[in-house]
């Protein structure tokens, strides 16, 4: 294995499910889709019978978050179960490290034929890097480095072209030829999709409707594109749901949809603020699952993030990490299962670093048209970047916005120019986060201090590179 961390399969006596009988399994999720904006999470005007359709048939998470508030630290989070910047994704734009075992990995060692079509925003699109989807342990590939929306440029198993049409339909098309590739072989299949969409610039259309480009222009809201972008993801939902029942596949594939952060309106947000904060609306994203063949309709109360994913289809799959680092997730099958109500306290920190620039179809036309000419790779140093460093921290390692939710108190620590400020809201009676109570709640606000920053300190160590010390 090219990784540091060996894997291996488990027994079939520990293995939750045999290889004939382990589900198929598909992650969706969307670039800047807000709680708020589905129907089955009440909004007022935007079209998403499918989600809905999913909603009513399936698993409701009714307090799902993205493990950061912006797209890359969560991809991370998805990744590994681990908080971003123990792996080296402090904000957008930044690599996640080749040390690091990733869901693809543990699930190909476990037998499952693995893709990834869509947004990576975590590495290189580069075949020759240990950060691209192949590297991360993505048997095939149909990846932007960034988001993107119509004709993009993009790179298939480190091949590069433009793609006519529209970005998200083009991802879900990737991921529905893969389906149907491996539908019929002896291999369980992971799929991940990241939509482009609804990230700026919004362009992309619904398809099949007379009104497409003038839909929700009508509506109270300045950001019309950006709903009719969601219409254009549920479509795509749909079609895939079709997909696997055309496939005859649908009833042992798990399908999980979500987003990568909170959305771009305030007023749907779910909470205070929106994306790029770690108020509720920054974090809080609609999340809904379907495996017919296991869940009953139901919803789940119990909070969850990003970072559960991780643990949750390794453990599925019946695969084992050797050696594995300090997780930030938790298996959610009891969860879902009602045998498990309350869980671990759930870290976020945002603001410590600054993100780095990356554009998709700038970058990607260059090394098309560069290797296409037979000229130097003009962009030598996206292969790996900073990977292989190893920050220190000084006495201002704690900055930025950082808040702990045990649920159902949320406290929040804010450093700004070495200033810090503490905020404790209780979520079930005050979900707009406005009344703050560490003043009347001295004790209990010292107690999660205690505990927030225990646990900055160890995201701080994994940063440093203790994890692969050990």
């Amino acid at each position: 294995m090219k990784r540091s961390l060996c894997l291996f399969l488990l027994s079939g006596l520990l293995s939750l499910a045999s290889a004939e009988t382990r589900p198929n399994i598909v992650l969706v999720m969307a670039d800047d889709h807000g709680y708020g904006d589905t129907g089955f999470t009440g909004h007022p005007f935007v079209q998403t019978p499918h989600l809905d359709a999913m909603a009513k048939t399936g698993v409701v998470f009714n307090r799902f978050y993205a493990s950061a508030p912006v797209c890359s630290p969560t991809r991370a989070s998805v990744m590994t179960g681990r908080h971003s910047f123990r792996v080296n994704v402090p904000n957008h734009g930044h690599y996640l490290r080749p040390h690091e075992t990733t869901v693809a990995e543990a699930l190909g060692s476990a037998g499952y034929v693995t893709g990834h079509f869509g947004k990576w925003h975590i590495g290189s699109v580069q075949k020759e890097s240990p950060t691209s989807p192949g590297g991360a342990g993505f048997d095939e590939w149909l990846s932007g480095l960034n988001f993107f929306d119509n004709d993009p440029y993009l790179s298939r198993n480190g091949e590069y072209g433009q793609f006519k049409g529209s970005g998200s339909v083009i991802a879900m098309d990737a991921t529905i030829e893969f389906l149907g590739k491996h539908a019929k072989g002896d291999e369980p299949i992971f799929a991940v999709t990241w939509f482009p969409s609804p990230h700026d610039p919004q362009a992309e259309l619904p398809q099949g409707l007379p009104n497409a480009a003038t839909l929700y222009n009508d509506k109270d809201t300045k950001k019309p594109g950006y709903f009719r972008e969601i219409t254009l993801l549920d479509q795509q939902i749909g079609k895939l749901r079709k997909s696997l029942r055309q496939l005859g596949i649908a009833e042992n594939t798990l399908l999980f949809y979500c987003s990568d952060n909170g959305g771009l309106v305030v007023e749907s947000s779910g909470g205070r603020a929106k994306k790029g904060s770690i108020y509720e609306g920054g974090l809080r994203v609609p999340a809904v699952m379907e495996w017919p063949a296991k869940y009953k309709a139901k919803t789940v109360d119990t909070p969850a993030f990003t970072s559960d994913l991780y643990p949750t289809l390794v453990a599925l799959a019946g695969a084992k990490v050797a050696h594995q680092p300090l997780l930030d997730g938790i298996d959610l099958a009891p969860v879902i299962a009602g045998k498990r109500t309350e869980r671990p306290p759930m870290g976020f920190w945002h603001g410590h670093t600054q993100g780095q620039g990356t554009w998709n179809d700038r970058i990607i036309k260059a090394l098309f048209e560069a290797k296409k000419a037979g000229q130097p790779n003009p962009h030598p140093m996206r292969v790996l970047k900073n990977v292989n460093e190893f920050p220190t921290f000084g006495a201002d390692a704690q900055r930025g916005h950082a808040a702990w939710n045990a649920w159902p108190w949320k406290l929040h620590r804010i450093e700004r120019n070495q200033k810090v400020t503490f905020e404790l809201y209780h979520l079930i009676n005050d979900p707009m986060e406005s009344n703050d109570l560490s003043a009347t709640e001295p004790q209990r606000t010292a107690q999660m201090r205690k505990a927030l920053e225990a646990w900055q300190r160890s995201v701080l160590s994994s940063w440093s590179g203790a994890d692969y010390r050990k």
